[in-house]
C-alpha cells in the first residue's frame, strides 16, 4: 500500500499547489468567481463534467448497479440529460446574462429584488447541503487508504479543499477540476471498467450469473426514474453549482457545445458505473455490508499496488470537483444575494473595490467551508437533509426560473407566489408522506406551477422598461465587463 499512499499524497499536494497558482491569477471580482469568463471548450468540458460527476456519481452509481444492475445508471444518466438539455436550450442565453448568481438573474427578469432574496436563501440552503454530503464522502475514501478515524477524514479532505478554494476561487477549481476530470476518466473508464469486466469473467459470464432484472433498461422502476429526471434533471438546470460554471465560458457558443459534450461524458460515465457494478456483485454474490462498498471492495481486491492508488484518487478527485464547486456557489450565493442585500447593496453596484470583492467572496469562502466541515463532524446521515435540500430548489424555484426564461408574461408576483406555495407545498408533502418520499416534489412543481400562471394573469405584467432591459441582457448587450489585463485561458 505505500505505493498508494505516494500516488494520493502526490496527488492532494498537487492540488495545493495549484490552490497557490490560481491565487496568483484571480484579480478581480470576475476571475475569482467566474474564472474571467474566459474558458475555451476543452477546459470548459472537463471541468463542467467534473463538478457534476462527484461521489454520488462514482461510489454512489456504481453502489445502484451492482443493487439494480444496467438500470442502476439512471441516476447519473438523468444529470447526464439535465446537462444536455442546459447546454442546447438555455445555456447560450445564461451565459449572455453576463450575471453571478440565479437569483441576480430573476432580479433582472421580474424586476424589484424580492424574488432574488427570496430565491438566493434557498439556492444557499442547497449549494451548503451539497458541500456537507461531499465532505462527508471524505471519510469513506479516506478509511479505505488509511484507515484513519472518521473525524479526521472529514476534516483532513475537507481541508484540503476548503484551502485551494479560498486562495484561488473559480481559477484554482478550473484547474484541480480539470485534473480531476482527467484521473476519473483514466481511473474510472479507462482502468476499473474493463478490470472489472474481465474479473467478472466477461458480459456473457455476468448474463449466465445474476438474473435477467440485472440486465433490464427499466429495472430499477419507472416511477423512480420519474423522480430521477424531477429532481436531477430539472436540478441541472437551476442550480446555482452549475450556472457559475457556465459563466466561465468564454462565449455562447462555448457554453452550448461545450456543454453538450460534458453532457454525453456524463451518460457514458452512467454506464460505465452501472457496468462496474453489475460486475461486482459477480464477483461479490453473498453481498457487500452497503452497495455503495462495491466500489472499494472492488478497488482493494482486485486492483494492483499503484493502480489501486490513481483509481481511488479518482473518487476522492469525484468528491473533491463536487465539493469545491459547491461551495464556490455557495459563498457566492451568501455574499452576493443575502449578505450585500442585508446590507441595502445590489449585487452589481460596484461599491467596492475589486481588491475588496476578492478579499470578501475569499473570507466567505473560508467561512462557510470551516461551517461545512463542522456540520460534517456532526452530521452523521445527511441523505434527507440533501432530500430536503434537492425538493425545495425544484419544487420552489424550477417554474419561476424557466418560466423567466420562456414566458414573457410571467411577472414578480407570480414568481414570489411559486416559490412560497411550491416550498410551502414540498414542506407540507414531506410532512405527510415522508422526507424520501416521491410525492413532495411532484405535489410542489404542480402547485407551483399552477400558481404562477394564474398570480401572473391575474396581476399587473412586468414593467416594460425591465423586460427591456431583459431583453438586451439576453442578446448580450449590456453589463459588459472590461477585459482582463492577463492573458486569456482558452483551452
Amino acid at each position: 500500500m505505500a505505493v498508494d499512499y505516494i500516488v494520493i499524497v502526490v496527488y492532494l499536494a498537487g492540488m495545493l499547489a495549484m490552490g497557490w497558482w490560481g491565487m496568483r491569477r484571480a484579480k478581480s471580482k470576475s476571475d475569482f468567481l467566474v474564472a474571467g469568463r474566459r474558458l475555451g471548450p476543452a477546459m470548459y468540458s472537463g471541468t463542467m463534467a467534473a463538478v457534476v460527476l462527484g461521489g454520488a456519481s462514482t461510489i454512489g452509481g456504481v453502489g445502484l448497479g451492482y443493487q439494480y444492475g444496467l438500470s442502476g445508471a439512471w441516476m447519473v444518466f438523468t444529470i447526464g440529460l439535465g446537462i444536455l438539455a442546459l447546454s442546447l436550450f438555455f445555456s447560450a442565453r445564461i451565459a449572455r446574462l453576463k450575471v453571478y448568481t440565479v437569483s441576480e438573474m430573476l432580479d433582472l427578469r421580474y424586476g424589484g429584488g424580492r424574488a432574488g432574496m427570496i430565491s438566493g436563501i434557498v439556492m444557499w440552503a442547497y449549494t451548503l447541503m451539497l458541500v456537507v454530503t461531499s465532505t462527508i464522502a471524505y471519510a469513506t475514501i479516506f478509511d479505505v487508504l488509511f484507515d484513519v478515524p472518521r473525524t479526521l477524514a472529514i476534516v483532513v479532505g475537507g481541508t484540503i479543499v476548503v484551502a485551494y478554494s479560498t486562495l484561488g476561487g473559480m481559477w484554482s477549481i478550473t484547474i484541480t477540476d480539470m485534473v480531476q476530470f482527467v484521473v476519473k476518466t483514466i481511473g474510472v473508464l479507462l482502468i476499473l471498467l474493463p478490470v472489472a469486466v474481465v474479473k467478472a469473467g466477461g458480459f456473457s459470464e455476468m448474463k449466465a450469473q445474476l438474473p435477467t432484472s440485472y440486465f433490464d433498461p427499466l429495472g430499477i422502476g419507472g416511477e423512480t426514474i420519474f423522480t430521477y429526471v424531477l429532481i436531477y434533471t430539472f436540478g441541472m438546470l437551476i442550480g446555482q453549482d452549475i450556472w457559475q460554471r457556465v459563466f466561465t465560458a468564454r462565449n455562447d457558443k462555448v457554453a452550448r457545445w461545450g456543454g453538450t459534450v460534458s453532457g454525453v461524458y456524463c451518460l457514458l460515465y452512467a454506464i460505465g458505473g452501472a457496468v462496474i457494478g453489475t460486475a461486482a456483485k459477480v464477483l461479490y454474490p453473498k453481498g457487500l455490508g452497503q452497495a455503495d462498498e462495491a466500489f472499494a471492495q472492488i478497488v482493494k481486491d482486485e486492483l494492483p499496488v499503484g493502480i489501486r492508488g490513481l483509481v481511488l484518487a479518482a473518487a476522492l478527485a469525484a468528491v473533491m470537483s463536487t465539493s469545491s464547486g459547491a461551495l464556490i456557489a455557495c459563498a457566492t450565493v451568501a455574499n452576493n444575494d443575502i449578505w450585500k442585500r442585508l446590507r441595502g447593496i445590489p449585487a452589481d453596484s460596484g461599491e467596492s473595490d475589486e481588491h475588496d470583492e476578492v478579499k470578501g467572496n475569499r473570507m466567505f469562502i473560508l467561512g462557510l467551508g470551516i461551517v461545512a466541515i463542522v456540520v460534517s463532524v456532526l452530521l452523521n446521515n445527511v441523505v434527507e437533509a440533501l432530500t430536503v435540500a434537492y425538493n425545495l430548489l425544484v419544487g420552489g424555484l424550477l417554474v419561476p426560473i424557466l418560466g423567466g426564461l420562456l414566458w414573457k408574461r410571467g411577472n414578480v408576483s407570480g414568481a414570489l407566489a411559486a416559490v412560497a406555495v411550491g416550498g410551502l407545498t414540498v414542506i407540507g408533502a414531506m410532512w405527510r408522506y415522508g422526507i424520501l418520499a416521491n410525492e413532495p416534489v411532484y405535489f410542489g412543481l404542480v402547485a407551483s406551477l399552477v400558481v404562477y400562471v394564474i398570480v401572473s394573469l391575474a396581476t399587473r405584467p412586468t414593467d416594460a422598461a425591465v423586460l427591456a432591459n431583459w431583453r438586451e441582457r439576453l442578446a448580450g448587450r449590456g453589463a459588459a465587463e472590461p477585459e482582463p489585463a492577463s492573458a486569456a485561458v482558452s483551452q
